[in-house]
């Protein structure tokens, strides 16, 4: 006969285990010195409490990652961290997006109650925890103990210690790993975990509703791999690619496998020799042709890979910009490649060029949804509402665009969703409600190396999991549209 039954655990304790001992450390949850948090100072702790704080802050305010871990402007903590936590910590919060589904599931499945509903806290440090055991190359005992630390120290989740401790034993016993991004044995993501439990409702539905459900699961299985790294060169790529140890793709871009240490610390850098562009980005712009002595306007240009792309086929180009600090770094980016460019602080809507131009780029301001392989988090800071605010001003500016194109000019609209409703339906309401300009179909001899996103309308459409033929790291691209219109003369 069996023994007598266990008590039940209490609410939110792991299933089949046991509270532990842990006490809350320090001062608790509290700021010490210099904004950190208080409390604990083994090493480690204070850059996955910075962890979890950001990881707060995107989900529950939809903030960007990027813009919290930008090294200049980013989060004041984030700032606080050395060069190697701040890597560790983009690290974390990447694979915590990026397999936010499964990483949920792990954790839920390993609990003999749901947490309760404020425990936001104590769900970003089980996340943080278990983003380390299940995709990083961390100890599981520093993973774990730190992640015990973090929810003893604040007073939000101390009582919850014991049970942060059980959970990501468990996990750290019982899961196997999730696909390593970027790993070769990660090309199929889709085979090795559930894509479709790491993209969130919102943006597989609309996925199966634009591409139908079979592509939208292999978009989100391209999610899941890590994107590699491109270079556009000024000129012989083949030759660059040999130098780097990378392999040419389309007329200017290198793909790079493992970059080991900072993109700037390789050959060509220093020199201004390529920037850092995936493949995708590049194609809109060779959709004006040769632009060599032309006057051309990119109407939202920063970081500026596309300036650079005209300035180095010889246009004179006018680079608008309206964020102060990206117009910065744009200028800082055509200093170190040596090119050229007219550099124009404003908004588009209050431009007033001299005389209208040659041609015409607006990479428009969008939802990003082209970039989750680069930034999982945009998949959890935009939705619906956010993607049809978007689109409304992107046909504002389209539209504004249009006005700074000489007749017979060339206008070109671009942006890196993947939603329909930011590209082809623009375009559309573009053309239904502007008169005097005409689509100008893109042919797909003029893109011989992606003719396949050449659409049958005449529009350019990249999704991720095109180049799916390489294998790990070496495949896909971002996602991204283009249209081009020609203005009637007068």
């Amino acid at each position: 006969m069996s023994g007598p039954k266990p008590p039940r655990p209490q609410q939110g304790r792991a299933a089949g285990e046991h509270k532990s001992r842990a006490r809350p450390t320090g001062k608790g949850g509290g700021e010490g010195a210099g904004g950190r948090p208080a409390g604990d100072e083994r090493p480690g702790l204070f850059a996955r409490q910075v962890a979890a704080r950001l990881l707060s802050a995107v989900v529950s305010s939809r903030t960007s990652l990027d813009g919290l871990t930008d090294a200049s402007t980013g989060h004041p903590h984030f700032r606080q961290l050395p060069p190697r936590d701040q890597a560790l910590v983009k690290a974390i919060l990447t694979a915590a997006f990026r397999f936010r589904g499964s990483i949920e599931a792990e954790i839920a499945g390993r609990l003999e109650r749901p947490l309760p509903p404020n425990a936001a806290a104590l769900r970003h440090v089980l996340h943080v925890g278990a983003a380390q055991i299940l995709c990083l190359d961390v100890p599981d005992s520093a993973a774990v103990d730190l992640a015990v630390a973090s929810a003893a120290a604040d007073p939000r989740s101390a009582r919850f210690a014991g049970l942060v401790n059980a959970v990501l034993r468990r996990i750290a016993r019982e899961a196997g790993r999730l696909p390593k991004a970027g790993a070769d044995e990660a090309a199929e993501a889709g085979e090795a975990a559930d894509a479709r439990r790491d993209c969130p409702d919102w943006l597989f539905k609309r996925l199966s509703e634009q591409y139908g459900a079979a592509r939208a699961g292999r978009i989100a299985a391209a999610h899941l791999v890590r994107a590699p790294v491109d270079l556009t060169t000024k000129a012989d790529a083949a030759g660059w690619a040999a130098r780097l140890g990378g392999r040419a793709i389309g007329p200017r871009t290198v793909r790079l496998g493992e970059v080991e240490g900072p993109i700037s610390a390789l050959a060509g850098f220093e020199e201004g020799a390529w920037w850092v562009q995936d493949v995708a980005a590049t194609l809109p712009v060779q959709l004006f042709g040769d632009v060599s002595g032309r006057r051309v306007a990119d109407l939202c240009a920063a970081p500026g890979g596309k300036t650079a792309q005209l300035a180095a086929a010889g246009a004179l180009v006018t680079a608008l910009e309206k964020s102060a600090s990206r117009m910065k770094r744009l200028r800082e980016n055509l200093d170190r490649l040596k090119l050229s460019a007219e550099t124009v602080a404003g908004d588009l809507m209050d431009f007033a060029p001299e005389a209208p131009f040659d041609a015409v780029l607006l990479d428009a301001p969008c939802s990003s949804t082209g970039t989750i392989r680069r930034h999982p988090d945009v998949a959890y800071t935009k939705d619906d509402a956010e993607i049809e605010k978007l689109a409304a001003l992107q046909l504002s500016l389209l539209t504004k665009a249009a006005a700074c194109v000489a007749p017979g000019g060339c206008l070109v609209f671009a942006n890196c969703s993947i939603d329909r409703r930011e590209g082809e339906e623009v375009a559309a309401s573009f053309l239904a409600a502007r008169e005097g300009f005409r689509l100008e179909p893109v042919a797909p001899a003029e893109l011989p190396d992606f003719a396949f996103a050449v659409s049958e309308e005449g529009f350019l459409r990249t999704t991720p999991e095109m180049l799916s033929g390489d294998s790990g790291r070496g495949g896909g691209l971002d996602g991204f549209f283009a249209a081009r219109f020609r203005r009637e003369n007068a």
